[in-house]
Protein backbone atom coordinates (compact mmCIF):
# COMPACT_ATOMS: atom_id res chain seq x y z
CA UNK A 1 0.00 0.00 0.00
CA UNK A 2 2.72 2.45 1.00
CA UNK A 3 6.45 2.27 1.47
CA UNK A 4 6.36 4.35 4.63
CA UNK A 5 6.95 2.50 7.91
CA UNK A 6 3.83 1.51 9.84
CA UNK A 7 4.60 3.84 12.79
CA UNK A 8 4.94 6.84 10.45
CA UNK A 9 1.66 6.09 8.67
CA UNK A 10 -0.18 5.32 11.91
CA UNK A 11 1.03 8.37 13.79
CA UNK A 12 0.53 10.63 10.76
CA UNK A 13 -3.07 9.50 10.35
CA UNK A 14 -3.72 9.81 14.08
CA UNK A 15 -2.28 13.32 14.08
CA UNK A 16 -4.45 14.38 11.15
CA UNK A 17 -7.53 12.80 12.70
CA UNK A 18 -6.89 14.63 15.97
CA UNK A 19 -6.72 17.95 14.17
CA UNK A 20 -10.18 17.28 12.69
CA UNK A 21 -11.46 16.01 16.03
CA UNK A 22 -10.27 19.09 17.89
CA UNK A 23 -12.00 21.41 15.42
CA UNK A 24 -15.15 19.28 15.56
CA UNK A 25 -15.29 19.32 19.36
CA UNK A 26 -13.95 22.79 20.16
CA UNK A 27 -13.91 24.91 16.99
CA UNK A 28 -17.46 26.08 17.55
CA UNK A 29 -16.47 27.84 20.77
CA UNK A 30 -15.54 30.87 18.64
CA UNK A 31 -19.09 30.95 17.26
CA UNK A 32 -21.24 31.08 20.38
CA UNK A 33 -23.83 33.19 18.57
CA UNK A 34 -24.48 30.43 16.04
CA UNK A 35 -27.46 28.17 16.63
CA UNK A 36 -26.54 25.03 18.57
CA UNK A 37 -28.22 22.72 16.04
CA UNK A 38 -26.05 24.21 13.29
CA UNK A 39 -22.76 23.80 15.14
CA UNK A 40 -23.76 20.21 15.98
CA UNK A 41 -24.31 19.47 12.28
CA UNK A 42 -21.06 21.15 11.27
CA UNK A 43 -19.21 19.30 14.05
CA UNK A 44 -20.62 15.98 12.86
CA UNK A 45 -19.50 16.82 9.32
CA UNK A 46 -15.97 17.54 10.53
CA UNK A 47 -15.99 14.42 12.70
CA UNK A 48 -16.74 12.31 9.62
CA UNK A 49 -13.28 13.14 8.28
CA UNK A 50 -11.77 12.43 11.68
CA UNK A 51 -13.23 8.92 11.55
CA UNK A 52 -12.01 8.46 7.96
CA UNK A 53 -8.47 8.91 9.30
CA UNK A 54 -8.78 7.39 12.77
CA UNK A 55 -10.19 4.03 11.71
CA UNK A 56 -7.48 3.32 9.08
CA UNK A 57 -4.80 4.50 11.51
CA UNK A 58 -5.90 1.95 14.08
CA UNK A 59 -6.36 -0.77 11.45
CA UNK A 60 -2.90 -0.18 9.98
CA UNK A 61 -1.17 0.29 13.33
CA UNK A 62 -2.70 -2.64 15.19
CA UNK A 63 -0.28 -5.52 15.21
CA UNK A 64 2.73 -3.25 15.19
CA UNK A 65 1.27 -1.45 18.23
CA UNK A 66 -1.02 -3.00 20.81
CA UNK A 67 -4.49 -1.50 21.28
CA UNK A 68 -3.30 0.11 24.53
CA UNK A 69 -0.33 1.65 22.72
CA UNK A 70 -2.56 2.95 19.92
CA UNK A 71 -4.89 4.57 22.43
CA UNK A 72 -1.95 6.08 24.30
CA UNK A 73 -0.50 7.55 21.09
CA UNK A 74 -3.91 8.97 20.27
CA UNK A 75 -4.29 10.56 23.71
CA UNK A 76 -0.82 12.13 23.70
CA UNK A 77 -1.48 13.51 20.21
CA UNK A 78 -4.88 14.79 21.35
CA UNK A 79 -3.32 16.73 24.21
CA UNK A 80 -0.57 18.10 21.98
CA UNK A 81 -2.98 19.20 19.25
CA UNK A 82 -5.37 20.63 21.83
CA UNK A 83 -2.62 22.63 23.55
CA UNK A 84 -1.61 24.22 20.23
CA UNK A 85 -5.26 24.74 19.25
CA UNK A 86 -6.26 26.37 22.53
CA UNK A 87 -3.36 28.83 22.37
CA UNK A 88 -3.43 29.75 18.67
CA UNK A 89 -7.10 29.30 17.73
CA UNK A 90 -8.94 30.07 20.96
CA UNK A 91 -6.31 32.50 22.27
CA UNK A 92 -6.17 30.89 25.70
CA UNK A 93 -2.96 30.95 27.73
CA UNK A 94 -0.91 27.82 28.30
CA UNK A 95 -0.03 27.82 31.98
CA UNK A 96 2.52 26.02 34.09
CA UNK A 97 -0.14 23.76 35.61
CA UNK A 98 -1.11 22.64 32.09
CA UNK A 99 2.52 21.84 31.31
CA UNK A 100 2.93 19.87 34.54
CA UNK A 101 -0.32 17.95 33.99
CA UNK A 102 0.59 17.10 30.41
CA UNK A 103 4.08 16.03 31.50
CA UNK A 104 2.57 13.66 34.05
CA UNK A 105 0.30 12.19 31.38
CA UNK A 106 3.34 11.78 29.10
CA UNK A 107 5.13 10.00 31.95
CA UNK A 108 2.16 7.65 32.21
CA UNK A 109 2.35 7.07 28.46
CA UNK A 110 6.00 6.09 28.84
CA UNK A 111 4.93 3.23 31.11
CA UNK A 112 2.49 1.92 28.49
CA UNK A 113 5.37 1.36 26.06
CA UNK A 114 7.58 -0.51 28.53
CA UNK A 115 7.86 -4.26 27.98
CA UNK A 116 7.94 -5.59 31.55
Amino acid sequence: MTSLPVPVVTIGLLLASNIFMTFAWYGHLKFKGTALWLVILVSWGIAFFEYCLQVPANRIGHGYFSAAELKTIQEVLTLTVFAVFSVFYLGEPFRLNHLIGFALIAAGAWFIFQKW
